[in-house]
C-alpha cells in the first residue's frame, strides 16, 4: 500500500526522479522497482483508472477498490487519513483526505474522450487536490474560487473562506468568485506564486501571496508517469525536501 510518509524513503525519492528525467523508462516493472515502490509508477493499463488508494474512498457513493473505473462526471469522496491516486484521461490526480471531488464533464469527439466524454472541470468545495494534465483546458471551482486551467500542474486546498493554490507549472487565470475585481494570471515553471484566495477583503484585495506549501515534486512525477509523462522541470539535487503535509 502507497503511504504519503513513503515519500521520504530515499530509494523511492531516487526512483521517481529518474522517472521524472527519463532515466529510467516506464514501461516493464522490475523486481526492484516494484519491491521499492510496490509497482513502478508507469501508464495504467487500459481500463484501469486507480493507482493507488488508501482507507476510506468512494465513488459515486459506493466503495472503491482497486478496480473501480472513474470517468468524467463521477464524484470522489475520501474518509479521514484516505488517499487516492488516479487518472482519467490525460489527468492524473492524488486527492487527499476528507475531501469530496467532482469531475464536472461535456460531451467531446476527440481520442482523449472516455464514453464520449471528456473532464471540462473539477469541482472540490472541500480538501485537497494535486493534478497534472496538458493541452486540457478546463475550470476548477473552489469554495472561494474558480480558475481556468490551460493544461498544468496544480496543488489546490479548498476551506469555507479560503483556498491555496499553487501554480506549479504552467499558466493559470485565478480569481475570487464573489469579488471579479481579484483576478490575477499566473505563468509558473516551479511553483513561482502560490496563492491564497480568500472572501473577507475589500473589492480587489481577495487574492494574496501564500507559501510553497503541502506537496511535492515527488509526487507530480509519480502521477505524471501514470499518465506517461515527465514533469517539465529539471530536479534541483534537493527537489524531494518539500515541507510536511499537515492532514
Amino acid at each position: 500500500m502507497f503511504l504519503h510518509q513513503d515519500l521520504d524513503d530515499p530509494r523511492r525519492q531516487w526512483l521517481i526522479r529518474a522517472l521524472a528525467m527519463g532515466v529510467v523508462g516506464t514501461a516493464a516493472p522490475s523486481a526492484w522497482a516494484q519491491s521499492i515502490l510496490g509497482s513502478k509508477p508507469g501508464p495504467l493499463p487500459p481500463g484501469q483508472s486507480i493507482y493507488r488508494l488508501q482507507g476510506e474512498v468512494q465513488v459515486n457513493n459506493q466503495p472503491a477498490n482497486q478496480q473501480t473505473p472513474i470517468k468524467p462526471g463521477d464524484t470522489i469522496q475520501t474518509g479521514r487519513n484516505s488517499e487516492l491516486i488516479f487518472a482519467v484521461g490525460t489527468h492524473a490526480m492524488i486527492v487527499r483526505s476528507d475531501s469530496r471531488l467532482t469531475l464536472e464533464s461535456q460531451p467531446s469527439s476527440s481520442d482523449s474522450a472516455i464514453g464520449g466524454f471528456i473532464t471540462a472541470g473539477l469541482r472540490l468545495l472541500t480538501g485537497k487536490l494535486l493534478s497534472v494534465s496538458r493541452n486540457s483546458p478546463m475550470k476548477v471551482t473552489t469554495a472561494t474560487a474558480t480558475i481556468g486551467i490551460r493544461g498544468t500542474g496544480f496543488y489546490v486546498e479548498s476551506e469555507a473562506d479560503r483556498s491555496y493554490f499553487c501554480t506549479c507549472y504552467g499558466a493559470t487565470e485565478v480569481q475570487a468568485t464573489d469579488d471579479p475585481q481579484s483576478k490575477e494570471s499566473v505563468t509558473a515553471s516551479h511553483h513561482d506564486r502560490p496563492l491564497y484566495i480568500v472572501k473577507d477583503g475589500a473589492a480587489g484585495s481577495n487574492i494574496r501571496n501564500a507559501p510553497f506549501k503541502n506537496h511535492t515534486d515527488l509526487e507530480l512525477a509519480l502521477i505524471e508517469a501514470i499518465v506517461g509523462r515527465t514533469t517539465p522541470f529539471v530536479f534541483a539535487k534537493d527537489a524531494y525536501s518539500g515541507p510536511r503535509r499537515n492532514y
